[in-house]
């Protein structure tokens, strides 16, 4: 595999460089030996997107479950992080914004609110900071913090989860050396990140990608003791419950989580459904709304402007999505964490981005690798058709979806590919995934016991 030489790099740069960063193992000082002189635990925490605010929510429920000291939390995140009890410093949306051209006009309002942050942060007086995913925020953030506390007495452990993708980009695992100035202990959530991370002088982990979670999460809802295979939702009852006609094809539309890229791909998305209405007679869609109110509003007033006729069901629903997924004959998802999760139920699909035209610039000179959605990554194989940035038109989507849909022979290599993707994830079978040994119990064992500090 790919990783293998990045794998072979990274040991021959570590050899060859008088490290002064050494793992944390080396170190005293744990989390839960700071909440005990305190008698409680106090967590600052901060996702900035949909897809963290799961992971993080997840986190905060585990650290209250194993902690033997009452949790406190404060930070910024949504929906999901606040049913867990945090009170969100503001909206998240706020530091939802993704590219690199496409972040200029929000620049002073992230200012505004990564200022607001760290002096909350400091008065909070966190045992531990944990960040997820977001890394421009995020490693700002750190920054800032590792510089105010390096001139008081108290000094909390800085962990980030969700390593930064350093190996799609030239370079990168060159700098992951420096992550260890502001960044206490790194969770990993792909199996090889952990030795890369490691032989660069960074303290780090591999717990499980959040899909494993979701697996056990819907299947025990479901009754069921095996995850082998991953999940089959109930799509009978979901095209029943929506009215979809037994006959009508199914497709999930999958736009994104944040504001900018909803309004760049459902458009195409719709233009694309347009094109389809005249192949296949009886076409439904389903688009699963992410948590964000303008998100929302914007998908609400397309649909009504637009000929498209969609079913929206909330996205943060874990069970809705995946009973849409199961009755759909395919999917159609701008590249993100949701082409992870059609792995789980082996729904074919087809992968569209668009960006800002100098951030496609930017990632076509700067990235290393063929494929830009994680499954193709992770077999190093386009078994996903992709299609980006100019190619990334209505026309080419509905022909290769038109294809995804009636060709059986395309369908069962997708579907045999997920089950790879599944078994590369979690080479003990899904069945190892338990209650107490899933991807955030094992984050917050590591949090409280394993990440340390001098």
């Amino acid at each position: 595999m790919w990783w293998k030489a990045v794998r072979a790099v990274s040991a021959t740069l570590f050899g060859q460089r008088n490290a002064t960063a050494r793992a944390s193992s080396t170190c005293s000082r744990r989390v839960v030996d700071m909440a005990s002189r305190d008698g409680e635990l106090r967590v600052f925490i901060v996702a900035g997107e949909v897809s963290g605010d799961s992971i993080a929510s997840r986190l905060m429920a585990s650290l209250k479950r194993i902690s033997p000291f009452p949790v406190r939390f404060s930070g910024v995140g949504g929906a999901l992080m606040n049913c867990e009890g945090l009170q969100s410093l503001f909206p998240m949306e706020d530091i939802s914004v993704m590219g690199i051209f496409e972040l200029l006009p929000y620049l002073n309002k992230i200012r505004i609110r990564l200022k607001e942050t760290v002096e909350v942060a400091r008065l909070f007086q966190p045992h531990v900071v944990v960040t997820i995913d977001s890394k421009g925020f995020s490693f700002r953030l750190l920054k800032q913090l590792k510089v105010r506390y390096s001139k008081e007495e108290h000094c909390p452990i800085c962990v980030h989860y969700v390593a930064p993708s350093f190996w799609a980009w030239k370079g990168g695992e060159r700098r992951l050396g420096k992550l260890s100035e502001f960044v206490d202990y790194l969770l990993c959530i792909l199996p090889f990140e952990e030795e890369i991370c490691r032989l660069n002088g960074l303290a780090a982990s591999y717990v499980g990608h959040p899909l494993l979670e979701y697996a056990f999460q819907l299947n025990m809802e479901h009754g069921s003791t095996s995850c082998n295979g991953g999940f089959q939702g109930n799509g009978d009852a979901f095209r029943q419950q929506h009215g979809i006609p037994p006959g009508n094809t199914v497709i999930t539309l999958l736009p994104g989580s944040r504001l900018q890229e909803v309004k760049r791909m459902l458009p195409i998305f719709s233009q694309t459904m347009e094109l389809l209405n005249a192949s296949f007679t009886g076409l439904s869609a389903i688009i699963p709304v992410a948590p964000h109110q303008h998100v929302a509003s914007y998908i609400e007033q397309e649909i009504c402007s637009s000929s498209l006729s969609a079913i929206l069901i909330p996205g943060m629903s874990l069970q809705q999505r995946y009973d849409a997924f199961s009755a759909s004959r395919a999917a159609l998802c701008t590249s993100g964490s949701a082409v992870m999760e059609l792995q789980l139920t082996g729904l074919p699909s087809v992968v569209a981005y668009r960006a800002h035209f100098l951030t496609e610039w930017l990632i076509q000179y700067r990235t290393k690798l063929r494929f830009i959605s994680l499954p193709n990554i992770l077999l190093d194989s386009e078994f996903i058709p992709e299609f980006l940035f100019h190619s990334c038109t209505y026309k080419n989507l509905a022909t290769t979806l038109s294809k995804i849909i009636l060709d059986e022979d395309a369908r069962a290599k997708q579907i045999a590919a997920a089950e790879q993707i599944l078994s590369l994830l979690c080479p003990q079978g899904l069945n190892s995934v338990t209650e107490n040994c899933c991807p955030s119990m094992n984050a917050a064992s590591i949090v409280l016991y394993g990440a340390k500090k001098d």
